[in-house]
This record gives structure tokens, sequence and C-alpha cells, in this order.
């Protein structure tokens, strides 16, 4: 009985065990991007608003900003990012370290700052190759002159390096859940300074900068996972700015392709309910002119209210209700002209009896003066004979 129990036991803690493996969720750096998970546009911003490098650590580092969202170890917190830098004559290399374990240290960016003889400064950040590719370099222009600068080239300068290593920290510090990339990048969105100009170049301009760093890199990261360099984990591109343009386009060809496959079948419907359903409303100019004129085919007697429909629907009227008035103009004038053809005869008979009945008379009347002439000239002559 008591070793049944045990192993009931066994197993319910094995599935606990499983269950909570399952409910932690853990950023993995051999799984996905590393270089989306720190901005060096970012960093380039708030290395322009720092008074130092003392104070750019700080911001490096602040959990209430979250600039870096690095976790290379796989322990399911944000590593530390110390600063350390090197000095030679006008050139200064600030090296940014993202620490990893005791005395383990990875590269992450450097900043190459170099005064020339007429004091023009220039500034490049150049992301780590084994994080970011080859020669991916930012030249940030600051919309004011940043003050770090002046701290810089003061008399008996000591160049910075950060006495913070793995577990003993800034009382400010404390360490922060990997974000979800999607809110990383929400969140950088508002941490960087868009007054500035960050340019992209591919070339270093200080020739110094790349033998100052040589002595002073760490990359404990790269020699445990030396396989998984970004040559090798994007083999089509050669830096994480290539990368960039490849996702914007791809995403802007698929959003494109996504449009033109909305408005071909927003047309192709609306064509379609054109050729079904002409008689209902619609808003675009190709499918108007249908619908007035299937309208005033199917129902010529309603009103509409476009240009087009109102000369169609007169004609249908016309063509509908003036039959009526047509027939009555036309029957009118049949009417008169009927009358006039059953009622002038007799006028003209009349008129023409008229002339007739006077001829008549005339003819009479001549007969009779013709009679009375010639009696008077028979009486005449009757009288001559008898005198004779």
């Amino acid at each position: 009985m008591k070793s049944k129990l045990q192993f009931v036991a066994l197993i319910t803690t094995f599935f606990a065990l499983q269950m909570n493996a399952q409910d932690r969720t853990t950023v993995n750096a051999m799984n996905s991007e590393i270089s989306d998970n720190l901005d060096l546009r970012a960093v380039s911003s708030i290395f322009g608003e720092s008074q130092n490098l003392k104070d750019f650590e700080r911001r490096l580092n602040d959990p209430r900003t979250k600039i870096s969202n690095l976790d290379l170890n796989n322990d399911n917190q944000v590593d530390y990012l110390r600063v350390i830098e090197s000095v030679e004559k006008r050139t200064h290399v600030i090296i940014v370290q993202s620490v990893i374990g005791r005395d383990l240290y990875q590269d992450v960016a450097t900043i190459e700052v170099e005064k020339d003889r007429q004091n023009n400064i220039s500034i490049q950040i150049v992301g780590n190759s084994y994080m970011y590719g080859q020669n991916y370099i930012y030249e940030p222009e600051y919309c004011y002159t940043p003050q770090i600068y002046a701290s810089l080239w003061i008399n008996s300068y000591q160049p910075y390096y950060s006495s913070w290593t793995w577990n003993y920290y800034p009382t400010y510090y404390y360490s922060w859940n990997p974000y979800p990339l999607y809110r990383y990048r929400n969140n950088i969105y508002g941490c960087v300074n868009y007054y500035n100009n960050y340019n992209y170049v591919n070339y270093r301009r200080c020739y110094r900068a790349p033998v100052i760093y040589n002595s002073y890199s760490c990359n404990s990261y790269e020699k445990q996972y030396p396989n998984y360099a970004f040559s090798r984990r994007n083999y089509q591109v050669s830096n994480r700015y290539e990368l960039d343009q490849k996702r914007y386009n791809t995403n802007n060809r698929s959003r494109n392709d996504i449009a033109y496959s909305r408005n071909n079948s927003n047309y192709q419907r609306e064509y379609t309910q054109t050729r079904t359903s002409s008689p209902k409303e619609y808003t675009t100019q190709r499918v108007e002119p249908q619908r007035e004129y299937s309208q005033n085919r199917t129902n010529t007697t309603r009103e509409n209210n476009t240009q087009k429909g109102e000369p169609q629907r007169e004609y249908s009227q016309n063509r509908t209700s003036s039959p009526r008035e047509y027939n009555t103009q036309r029957v009118e004038p049949q009417r008169e002209y009927t009358q006039n053809r059953t009622s002038t005869p007799r006028e003209y008979n009349t008129q023409k009896a008229e002339p007739q009945r006077e001829h008549s008379q005339n003819r009479t009347s001549n007969n009779t003066q013709r009679t009375e002439s010639q009696r008077s000239t028979d009486y005449t002559s009757r009288n001559t004979n008898r005198r004779i």
C-alpha cells in the first residue's frame, strides 16, 4: 500500500513539473533573430541625450524605458549592458557589452567618436558583425550638439570603464522579462528621438577605431555558438539593414497583393450585383448608368433623380401615356375632316345648287326676254305688212 502511494506521488510530481515547464515562456536567442532585440537607432538617440558615459550606461539599463530586449544566456531576464571605453589621441571607442555570466561578456556594438584638426566631430554606431552582420553602421545627425561631446575632450580625461558585473548591479537596476518582438518595437518607437537623422552607411570613417577595438573585444557568446553568426542565420543578406529592406519589400508586396485582390473582388462583386440586381442603389460611377438604364427599362413610371434617367422616363412616359393624347389629336383632325366631308357636301351642294339655280333663272329670264323681243318684232312686222 505504501509503495502504491509513493508511485502515485511520483506520477503527480512528474505531471506538475511538465505543466510548469509548459507555462514558462522564454525568448531563446537560438530560435529568433538576435538583432531584433536591440535597436541601434535607440542607442544613438540616448547617447546624444546623455551627459557622460556613466549617464549613458544608466539610460541603457533603465527599467522604465527598456531600451534593450537581449537575453543571450536564455535565463528569461534581459541582460545587463555595460559600457567600457578606450581612448587614443582624438579617437574614442566606446564598447557596449552584454553581461551573460561570470566573467562572460558579448560585444553588441561600438560607438566611435573622433575629432579632427578643425575640431569637427564625427560619430558612428557600429553593430557587432556576429550580431548584425558586416558593416552595419549608423551616423546620427543630432538636432543639437550633444552635451556628452564636451565631456569627452576635457583636460585630464580618464576613459570610462564600468565597474558592474555579473550579479553586481547598480541600485536603480532590476531585471525584467523580455518582451515579445511586436511589443518591443512599439516600446522603442516611443524612445527614439525622431528630430535627429540616423543615416545608414557601410564604411568606417576612422581607421584607428578597428585597431583599438580589437584589443578590448569580448565575444563569449560567439565562441559558444560559432555556427550561429548573422551570416549563417541570414545567408541571403550581408547585414541587418539589407534584412530590413527585404522584410519591408516583402511586406509591401504582400500588402499590395492583398489590396489588388480586394479591389478585384469588390469590382467583381459590384459588377455581379449590377447584373443580378440592378434596381438597387450603388455608389460607384461605373454601376450607376447600368442602374439607371435597368430602372428605365423595368419601371418607366417611377421617378428617378439622375439626369440620365429623366429623359428616359419622359421618353417612356411619352410612349406609354401619350397614345391617348396622340390618338385624340389624330382623331380630332380626323373628326373635323370627317365632319367637313360629311357636313360640307350639303353646303357644297347648296353653294353649287345656288349658282345652278341662278343660272337656270338667268336662262329662263333670257328666254323670256328673247320671247318678248321676238313677239315685239313679229308684231312690228305684222303691222308693217298690213299697211302695205
